[in-house]
This record gives structure tokens, sequence and C-alpha cells, in this order.
């Protein structure tokens, strides 16, 4: 036995120098990382499928032998067709295709033993007889008729580079040979044994070389105990992290603000456009709880676009600023601070709070003066983008962070802005808000460490948004009824999803703007907006659309979020199956802003992928921010729903926020406790002893214990 499970990968056998630098580049670097390297599906070789009895549309595995094989070029004469004929033991002939099949030429002989693996189709040529397209090949000899390959449930590993799933399967065989079944178990012996989890060795070896009993349907939909305790292990580790965070931050020092005293109340009222809803009159109160306390606040405000986070952000900076500190709000793009800015210092007149914008597009003589203005305390409340959390900017009493759209910013960013309030000796209140609904078991994944408030109540007086789907050909009748809007003293947005032509072949902002001023809408005022512009041009183009003085403003996404015109009623997305459902939900919601009735049109081919469809369907059935959250989710998973690998990349081998949702809520609940027992502390340094350095890192441990 290897006593080590830091033993480098290259020792083990069937790996090597050379595959050991493959699998470097994947972060596998020791016996421990290899272990984690774990099968993504698994098939049944010890019961293959007969010929005779396979049936259009199922998935078989077979043990075949070629009989023929041949290459048939293309009519462009770089692609290659390659043709395999097979047999098993009974006697069935099953012809097989591979396209861009080239490779295969002079690899597969007449008498080879192969396994194949894939879905029995219908030949379109010859209805009469089923063939396989594509199906996962394995060239088996009989000298290498071993325990890793028939016989047994035999795990598929995806490849790495050159190393192929054979190969890996070998290697892995060769590794679980090497564990130690009584090796250190991370899960408390208790906890173990009240959910009925096998060790952490015997769970590696089963899930790696399953048993010939086990169900291939559980193992292949991850629900065998020893994926379910792995699963499990991933989750608590994760959960434990953000327990022992929100645990150290309670500990921290925070000022406690009034906030039931007369003049702070009357405050609250002063800078009131509108009559709260019930939503936003609950969570404010759960905010105002929270700033009650000596230990900072950190809470997440989920609320759709339109629904009023900016008001509840600004109350809470008044709330701040009326016990003597300063607030800030950060924001990720220039186009949504200045937005922020100009809303509150229109709201926040009435009381005559002094608010400063810090953009990096400041001229430099105006940034110098806002600094200092910060520096001294004179400016209140401070907007702005990154440029918040350089060296340069020191604040005079830091009470209160709100950080808007946080998922776009990375976790050090976030960090460096508290670090501003902690450099006078307390942690400020922070109060993450997000127009991005994020489904519960995200919530739960991401954001475990904070409190979470919902408004789920759009203001009265909004308008549902009518949405439809068209193609190209209708794009006439688009633009007549765009004119007719207009011609009611309506704006729209018509939206690309380039800037300029590009080898996608995508319509593009800058000419399209071209095109529809001298074709299309020649009597019109049109805007063009788009990121390459300075913050100055882009500020000067918001403006002309907002006085009315352009009438249609091309963008691309740059005004998915920040861009408040209640004038404008109609949304064109062209090519809007190339957008995520996230990124179509907030373009929506630059429209519907007032009273008048909005249109969202979305312009897609006749023909796109099923997922596609699927995203432009739903957008048309509902406008329910999590509805579509959770759809999203679904369609594209946990680790792109963001669309930045900071916040997707949760470190994961096995576990699955969607699929495993119920083992994720057990343990969320029995890290918790763990954590916040007093009786289990020795317990839970026992666990943080025992983790492997590459652990600590991985669910950022590191620093706790």
């Amino acid at each position: 036995m290897i006593q080590s499970l830091s033993t480098e990968v290259r020792m083990i056998k069937g790996v090597g120098p050379q595959r050991a630098e493959l699998l470097a580049q994947r972060g596998i670097r020791t016996l421990e990382d290899l272990l984690g390297y774990l099968p993504f599906r698994y098939e049944d070789r010890i019961h293959f499928s007969k010929v005779k009895d396979i049936q259009p549309n199922g998935t078989y595995t077979l043990r075949v032998r070629v009989m023929s094989g041949q290459a048939v070029r293309t009519m462009r004469g770089r692609d290659a067709i390659y043709h395999l004929l097979v047999q098993d033991d009974s006697g069935g002939l099953l012809p097989c295709k591979f396209f861009h099949g080239g490779y295969l030429e002079g690899r597969l002989k007449p008498g080879q033993l192969l396994i194949l693996h894939g879905k029995a189709e219908v030949d379109k040529l010859r209805p009469a007889r089923l063939e396989m397209v594509n199906p996962q090949i394995e060239v088996l000899s009989s000298e290498e008729m071993d325990s890793t390959e028939v016989g047994r449930i035999v795990p598929i590993y995806e490849a790495i580079g050159t190393f192929g799933s054979r190969q890996i399967r070998r290697a892995m065989y060769a590794a679980v040979q090497l564990i130690d079944r009584t090796m250190p178990d991370v899960l408390p012996e208790g906890l173990r044994a009240r959910l009925g989890y096998p060790s952490r060795g015997d769970a590696l070896i089963h899930t790696h070389f399953p048993d010939p009993g086990e169900s291939l349907d559980a193992l292949n939909t991850f629900r065998s105990p020893a994926q379910q305790r792995l699963i499990f292990e991933e989750f608590f580790l994760y959960q434990l992290s953000l327990a022992l965070d929100r645990r150290a931050t309670r500990k921290e020092n925070a000022i406690a603000f009034r906030v039931r005293e007369d003049a702070v109340r009357e405050a609250l009222k002063r800078i009131l456009p509108f009559k709260p809803t019930a939503a936003q009159k609950r969570v404010l109160a759960e905010i105002a709880a929270d700033l009650e306390k000596p230990a900072p606040m950190n809470r997440l405000l989920q609320g759709d676009v339109g629904s009023g986070k900016t008001i509840i952000a600004l109350q809470a900076a008044v709330i701040a600023i009326e016990n003597g500190t300063q607030a800030a709000l950060m924001a990720p793009t220039e186009i949504l601070a200045v937005q922020h800015f100009l809303s509150a210092r229109r709201i926040l007149a009435n009381g005559g709070y002094r608010v400063e914008l810090l953009i990096s597009g400041l001229k430099s003589a105006e940034k110098n003066a806002a600094l200092e203005r910060i520096r001294s305390g004179e400016a209140q409340l401070v907007i702005g983008t990154h440029a918040l959390i350089e060296d340069n900017v020191e604040f005079e009493r830091l009470g209160f962070v709100a950080i808007d759209e946080q998922h776009r910013f990375g976790v050090l960013q976030r960090k460096r802005l508290m670090d501003k309030a902690a450099a006078h000796g307390h942690a400020p209140h922070v109060l993450v808000l997000t127009a991005t609904p994020i489904p519960r078991t995200l919530s739960l994944t991401l954001y475990g460490d904070l409190d979470v408030s919902v408004l789920d109540e759009l203001p009265p007086g909004r308008t549902p948004i009518t949405t439809r789907m068209t193609s190209e050909p209708h794009l006439p009748g688009v633009w007549e009824f765009l004119r007719r809007e207009v011609a009611a003293g309506h704006q729209a947005y018509v939206v690309y999803p380039v800037i300029e032509e590009s080898k996608l072949e995508l319509k593009a902002a800058m000419e399209e703007y071209e095109r529809l001023s001298r074709e299309v809408f020649p009597k019109l005022k049109l805007g063009l907006l788009h990121g390459r512009l300075s913050s100055e041009e882009k500020e000067e183009v918001m403006q002309r659309f907002r006085k009315n003085e352009a009438q249609i403003l091309v963008a691309t996404t740059v005004v998915e979020v920040g861009v408040d015109v209640p004038n404008a009623t109609v949304m064109v997305i062209e090519h809007a199956e190339r957008f995520g459902l996230s990124q179509l939900h907030q373009l929506r919601g630059r429209i519907g802003r007032g009273a008048e009735k909005s249109h969202c049109i979305l312009v897609a081919p006749v023909r796109m992928t099923d997922e596609a469809r699927a995203r432009l369907e739903t957008m048309v059935r509902t406008s329910n921010g999590f509805e579509i959250a959770e759809t999203d989710l679904l369609l594209r998973g946990p680790g792109e729903f963001f669309g930045t690998r900071q916040s997707g990349d949760m470190g994961f081998h096995i576990a699955n926020p969607i699929r495993d949702r119920e083992l994720l809520e057990l343990a969320r609940r029995e890290a918790f406790t763990l954590a916040e027992d007093p009786a289990q502390q020795d317990t839970m340094q026992r666990i943080l002893r025992q983790l492997p350095a590459e652990w600590q890192r991985r669910y950022h441990l590191a620093r706790i214990g």
C-alpha cells in the first residue's frame, strides 16, 4: 500500500512522465487528484446486447468483431466518412458510420474485437436496416480481455488529450489497488453511520469499479451509495466553509446603527419618490434589523428587473449616513454606475445628501477632487465601478456597502471594498444586489454565507410586456411597427450580438446602425451605443435617448443593465438565438418601465437548435424572473449559469447542485449544525486537520481552524 495520497501521479502504473504532464494540465498531480477524476458514465460489459435484438432509438453496448472498414472522401476532399461493418457472436451484422472518421483508416482491421456503445438508428438510405452513427468505440485484443475491460460494469472516463478512456481506466485500476480502506475519513463516523454511508476508501473503490450486482441505472444517474457519499462529502465541505465564513463574520465588529429614531424615520420618508410596495417594506425591515446589530450585515437582495432594489439600497445608505458614516455602491459597468448616480442624486436631493461618482472615465482633475471629498467625508454616498477599490481611494468612515450585480465581481474585489471600512477598526454592513434571479439551489451554493431577502412584487402601474418570436423575412413588418410606436411618441431599442462584422456571419450593431439610418428609418433619429465608446460618448448617447432626441437606440448588450428610459416601449433583439436566457431577460427589462404597453420582439432563424428554441419559447411564455432562472439553470448547468468561471467553478468533481438538490440541502443542514454547535468544535477541528492541502484550497478552508 502507498501510505500517502500525495504520491506523485507519475509513480502509478500506467501513467509515467509523459502522461503525468497531460494530467498536470488538468490539475491532477497526486494519487488523491487521480482518484478524484471520476467516471462520467458506466457500461454493462457483463451482459452485452445482441445485434439481432437492437431496436431503433435504443442505446446499446455491443461486443463485436470487425468485418470490413473503408473511408469514403467527401466532395471537399478534406473530410471522410468511415464505413464500418461489424458482427457479433450471434452472427448479426451491423453497419456503422463515422463522420470525420478518416482517422480510423488503417487502425481497424478485419478480425479485431471492439466494444461499441451508441444509439441504433434507421439507415436513411435503406430504411429496412439499422445502423450506428458515431458510436463510442474501444479496440480490444484477445490478450487484453482483463477485468478492466469486460466481465464487469466498466467505468467510462473523459479522455485527457491523448490519454484515452481505456488507458485512464487501466491507470485508475492500478491506483485503486493502492487505496487503504482505512484511509482517514473527513466525515465524522457518527454522521456516516447515521446516514448509512460507506467509508471514503470503499466509496472511491466502488465508484471507480462497481460490483457486478450494482444497478447500472443508479450508477448512470449518480445514485449508487458510493456516489451519493462522495456527492454529500463535496457539498458538506463546501457548506462547512460557508458556515465558518458566516460564523467568523458574525464575530467581527460593525457599527450598530440607530434605525428607530424619529430623525432617521423622517429622513427615509423624505427621500421616497413613491409609495413602497408591501415587499419593499418587508425587505427594508429585514435590512434595518440587521443594521441595528453590532455584527456586520451580510445580506443578498434578489429582485426582478424593476422591483425596487435601488431604492432599498438608497434607504439603507441613508440610515448609514444619518448615523455619521459613509456609504458606497459598486456597480460592474460605467453605464450602470452613472445610472445609479443620476438616480441617487435625484432621489436624495430632498435630503440634501452629497452623492459622488467615481469611475475611470473621469478627467484627472475631476478624479482627484472626488478622491479628496471621499477622504474628507464630504462625499456621503460614493457610487462607482472597480475604481472604488483602487489603493488611492480612502474613506473617512465607511459604514455601509452595496454591491450591484455581485456575480460580475470576484471574491477578492468584493473583499477589497470591505477592507476600506476595516481600516477604521470595523467591518461594513454589506448588501449584495442582483437582478439575476437565483434559484434556491444556486443561492445555497454560491451565497450560502449570506442571509437572503427577496423582492417578489413589482410596483403598481407596470404594464406586462408582450413578447413574441419572429424571423428575418418578417422584419419589414417589425420595422413598420417601430415607425408606428415612434409616431405615437414612444422610443425603441434594436439590439445586436456583436459590434462589427465578424466571421460568425452575424449582423453587427455598427453596420446595422448605418443601414437602418440610411435605408429603413431615414426620417428618424437613431443613436448607437456599444462597449468601445468612451465614457463621455456613452453618456452623450444615453442623454440624447433619455431626452427623446434619439428615437431608436441601436446597441449591443451594453444596455443589458442600468438603462432606465420609461418612454421606451419596444425592444427588438436580432439573432436572439445567440443570447442566453438571463441576457434576454435583462434586455427585456429595459422596457415596460412606464405605464404604456411594451413589446419585446425576438428575431431568430426558422431553423435553430432545440436548446435555442427552448430559451426563446421560455421568454414568450413567461416574464417571471425566477421561472426563467430555473429554466436557464436546467439548460446550462451550474457551471455556466453566471457566465464567469469565478462564479461557476465550485470545485466539485461529482456533485451537481441541480441534480443533487436534496443532498445539497441535507449537507447544508449538517454542516451548519456542526459549525454552530459549541460541543462539536473538536470534531470540526479534526475534520479540518485531516483535509489534504488541495482540498483546503478547493473548499476555501485553509484559513480556518
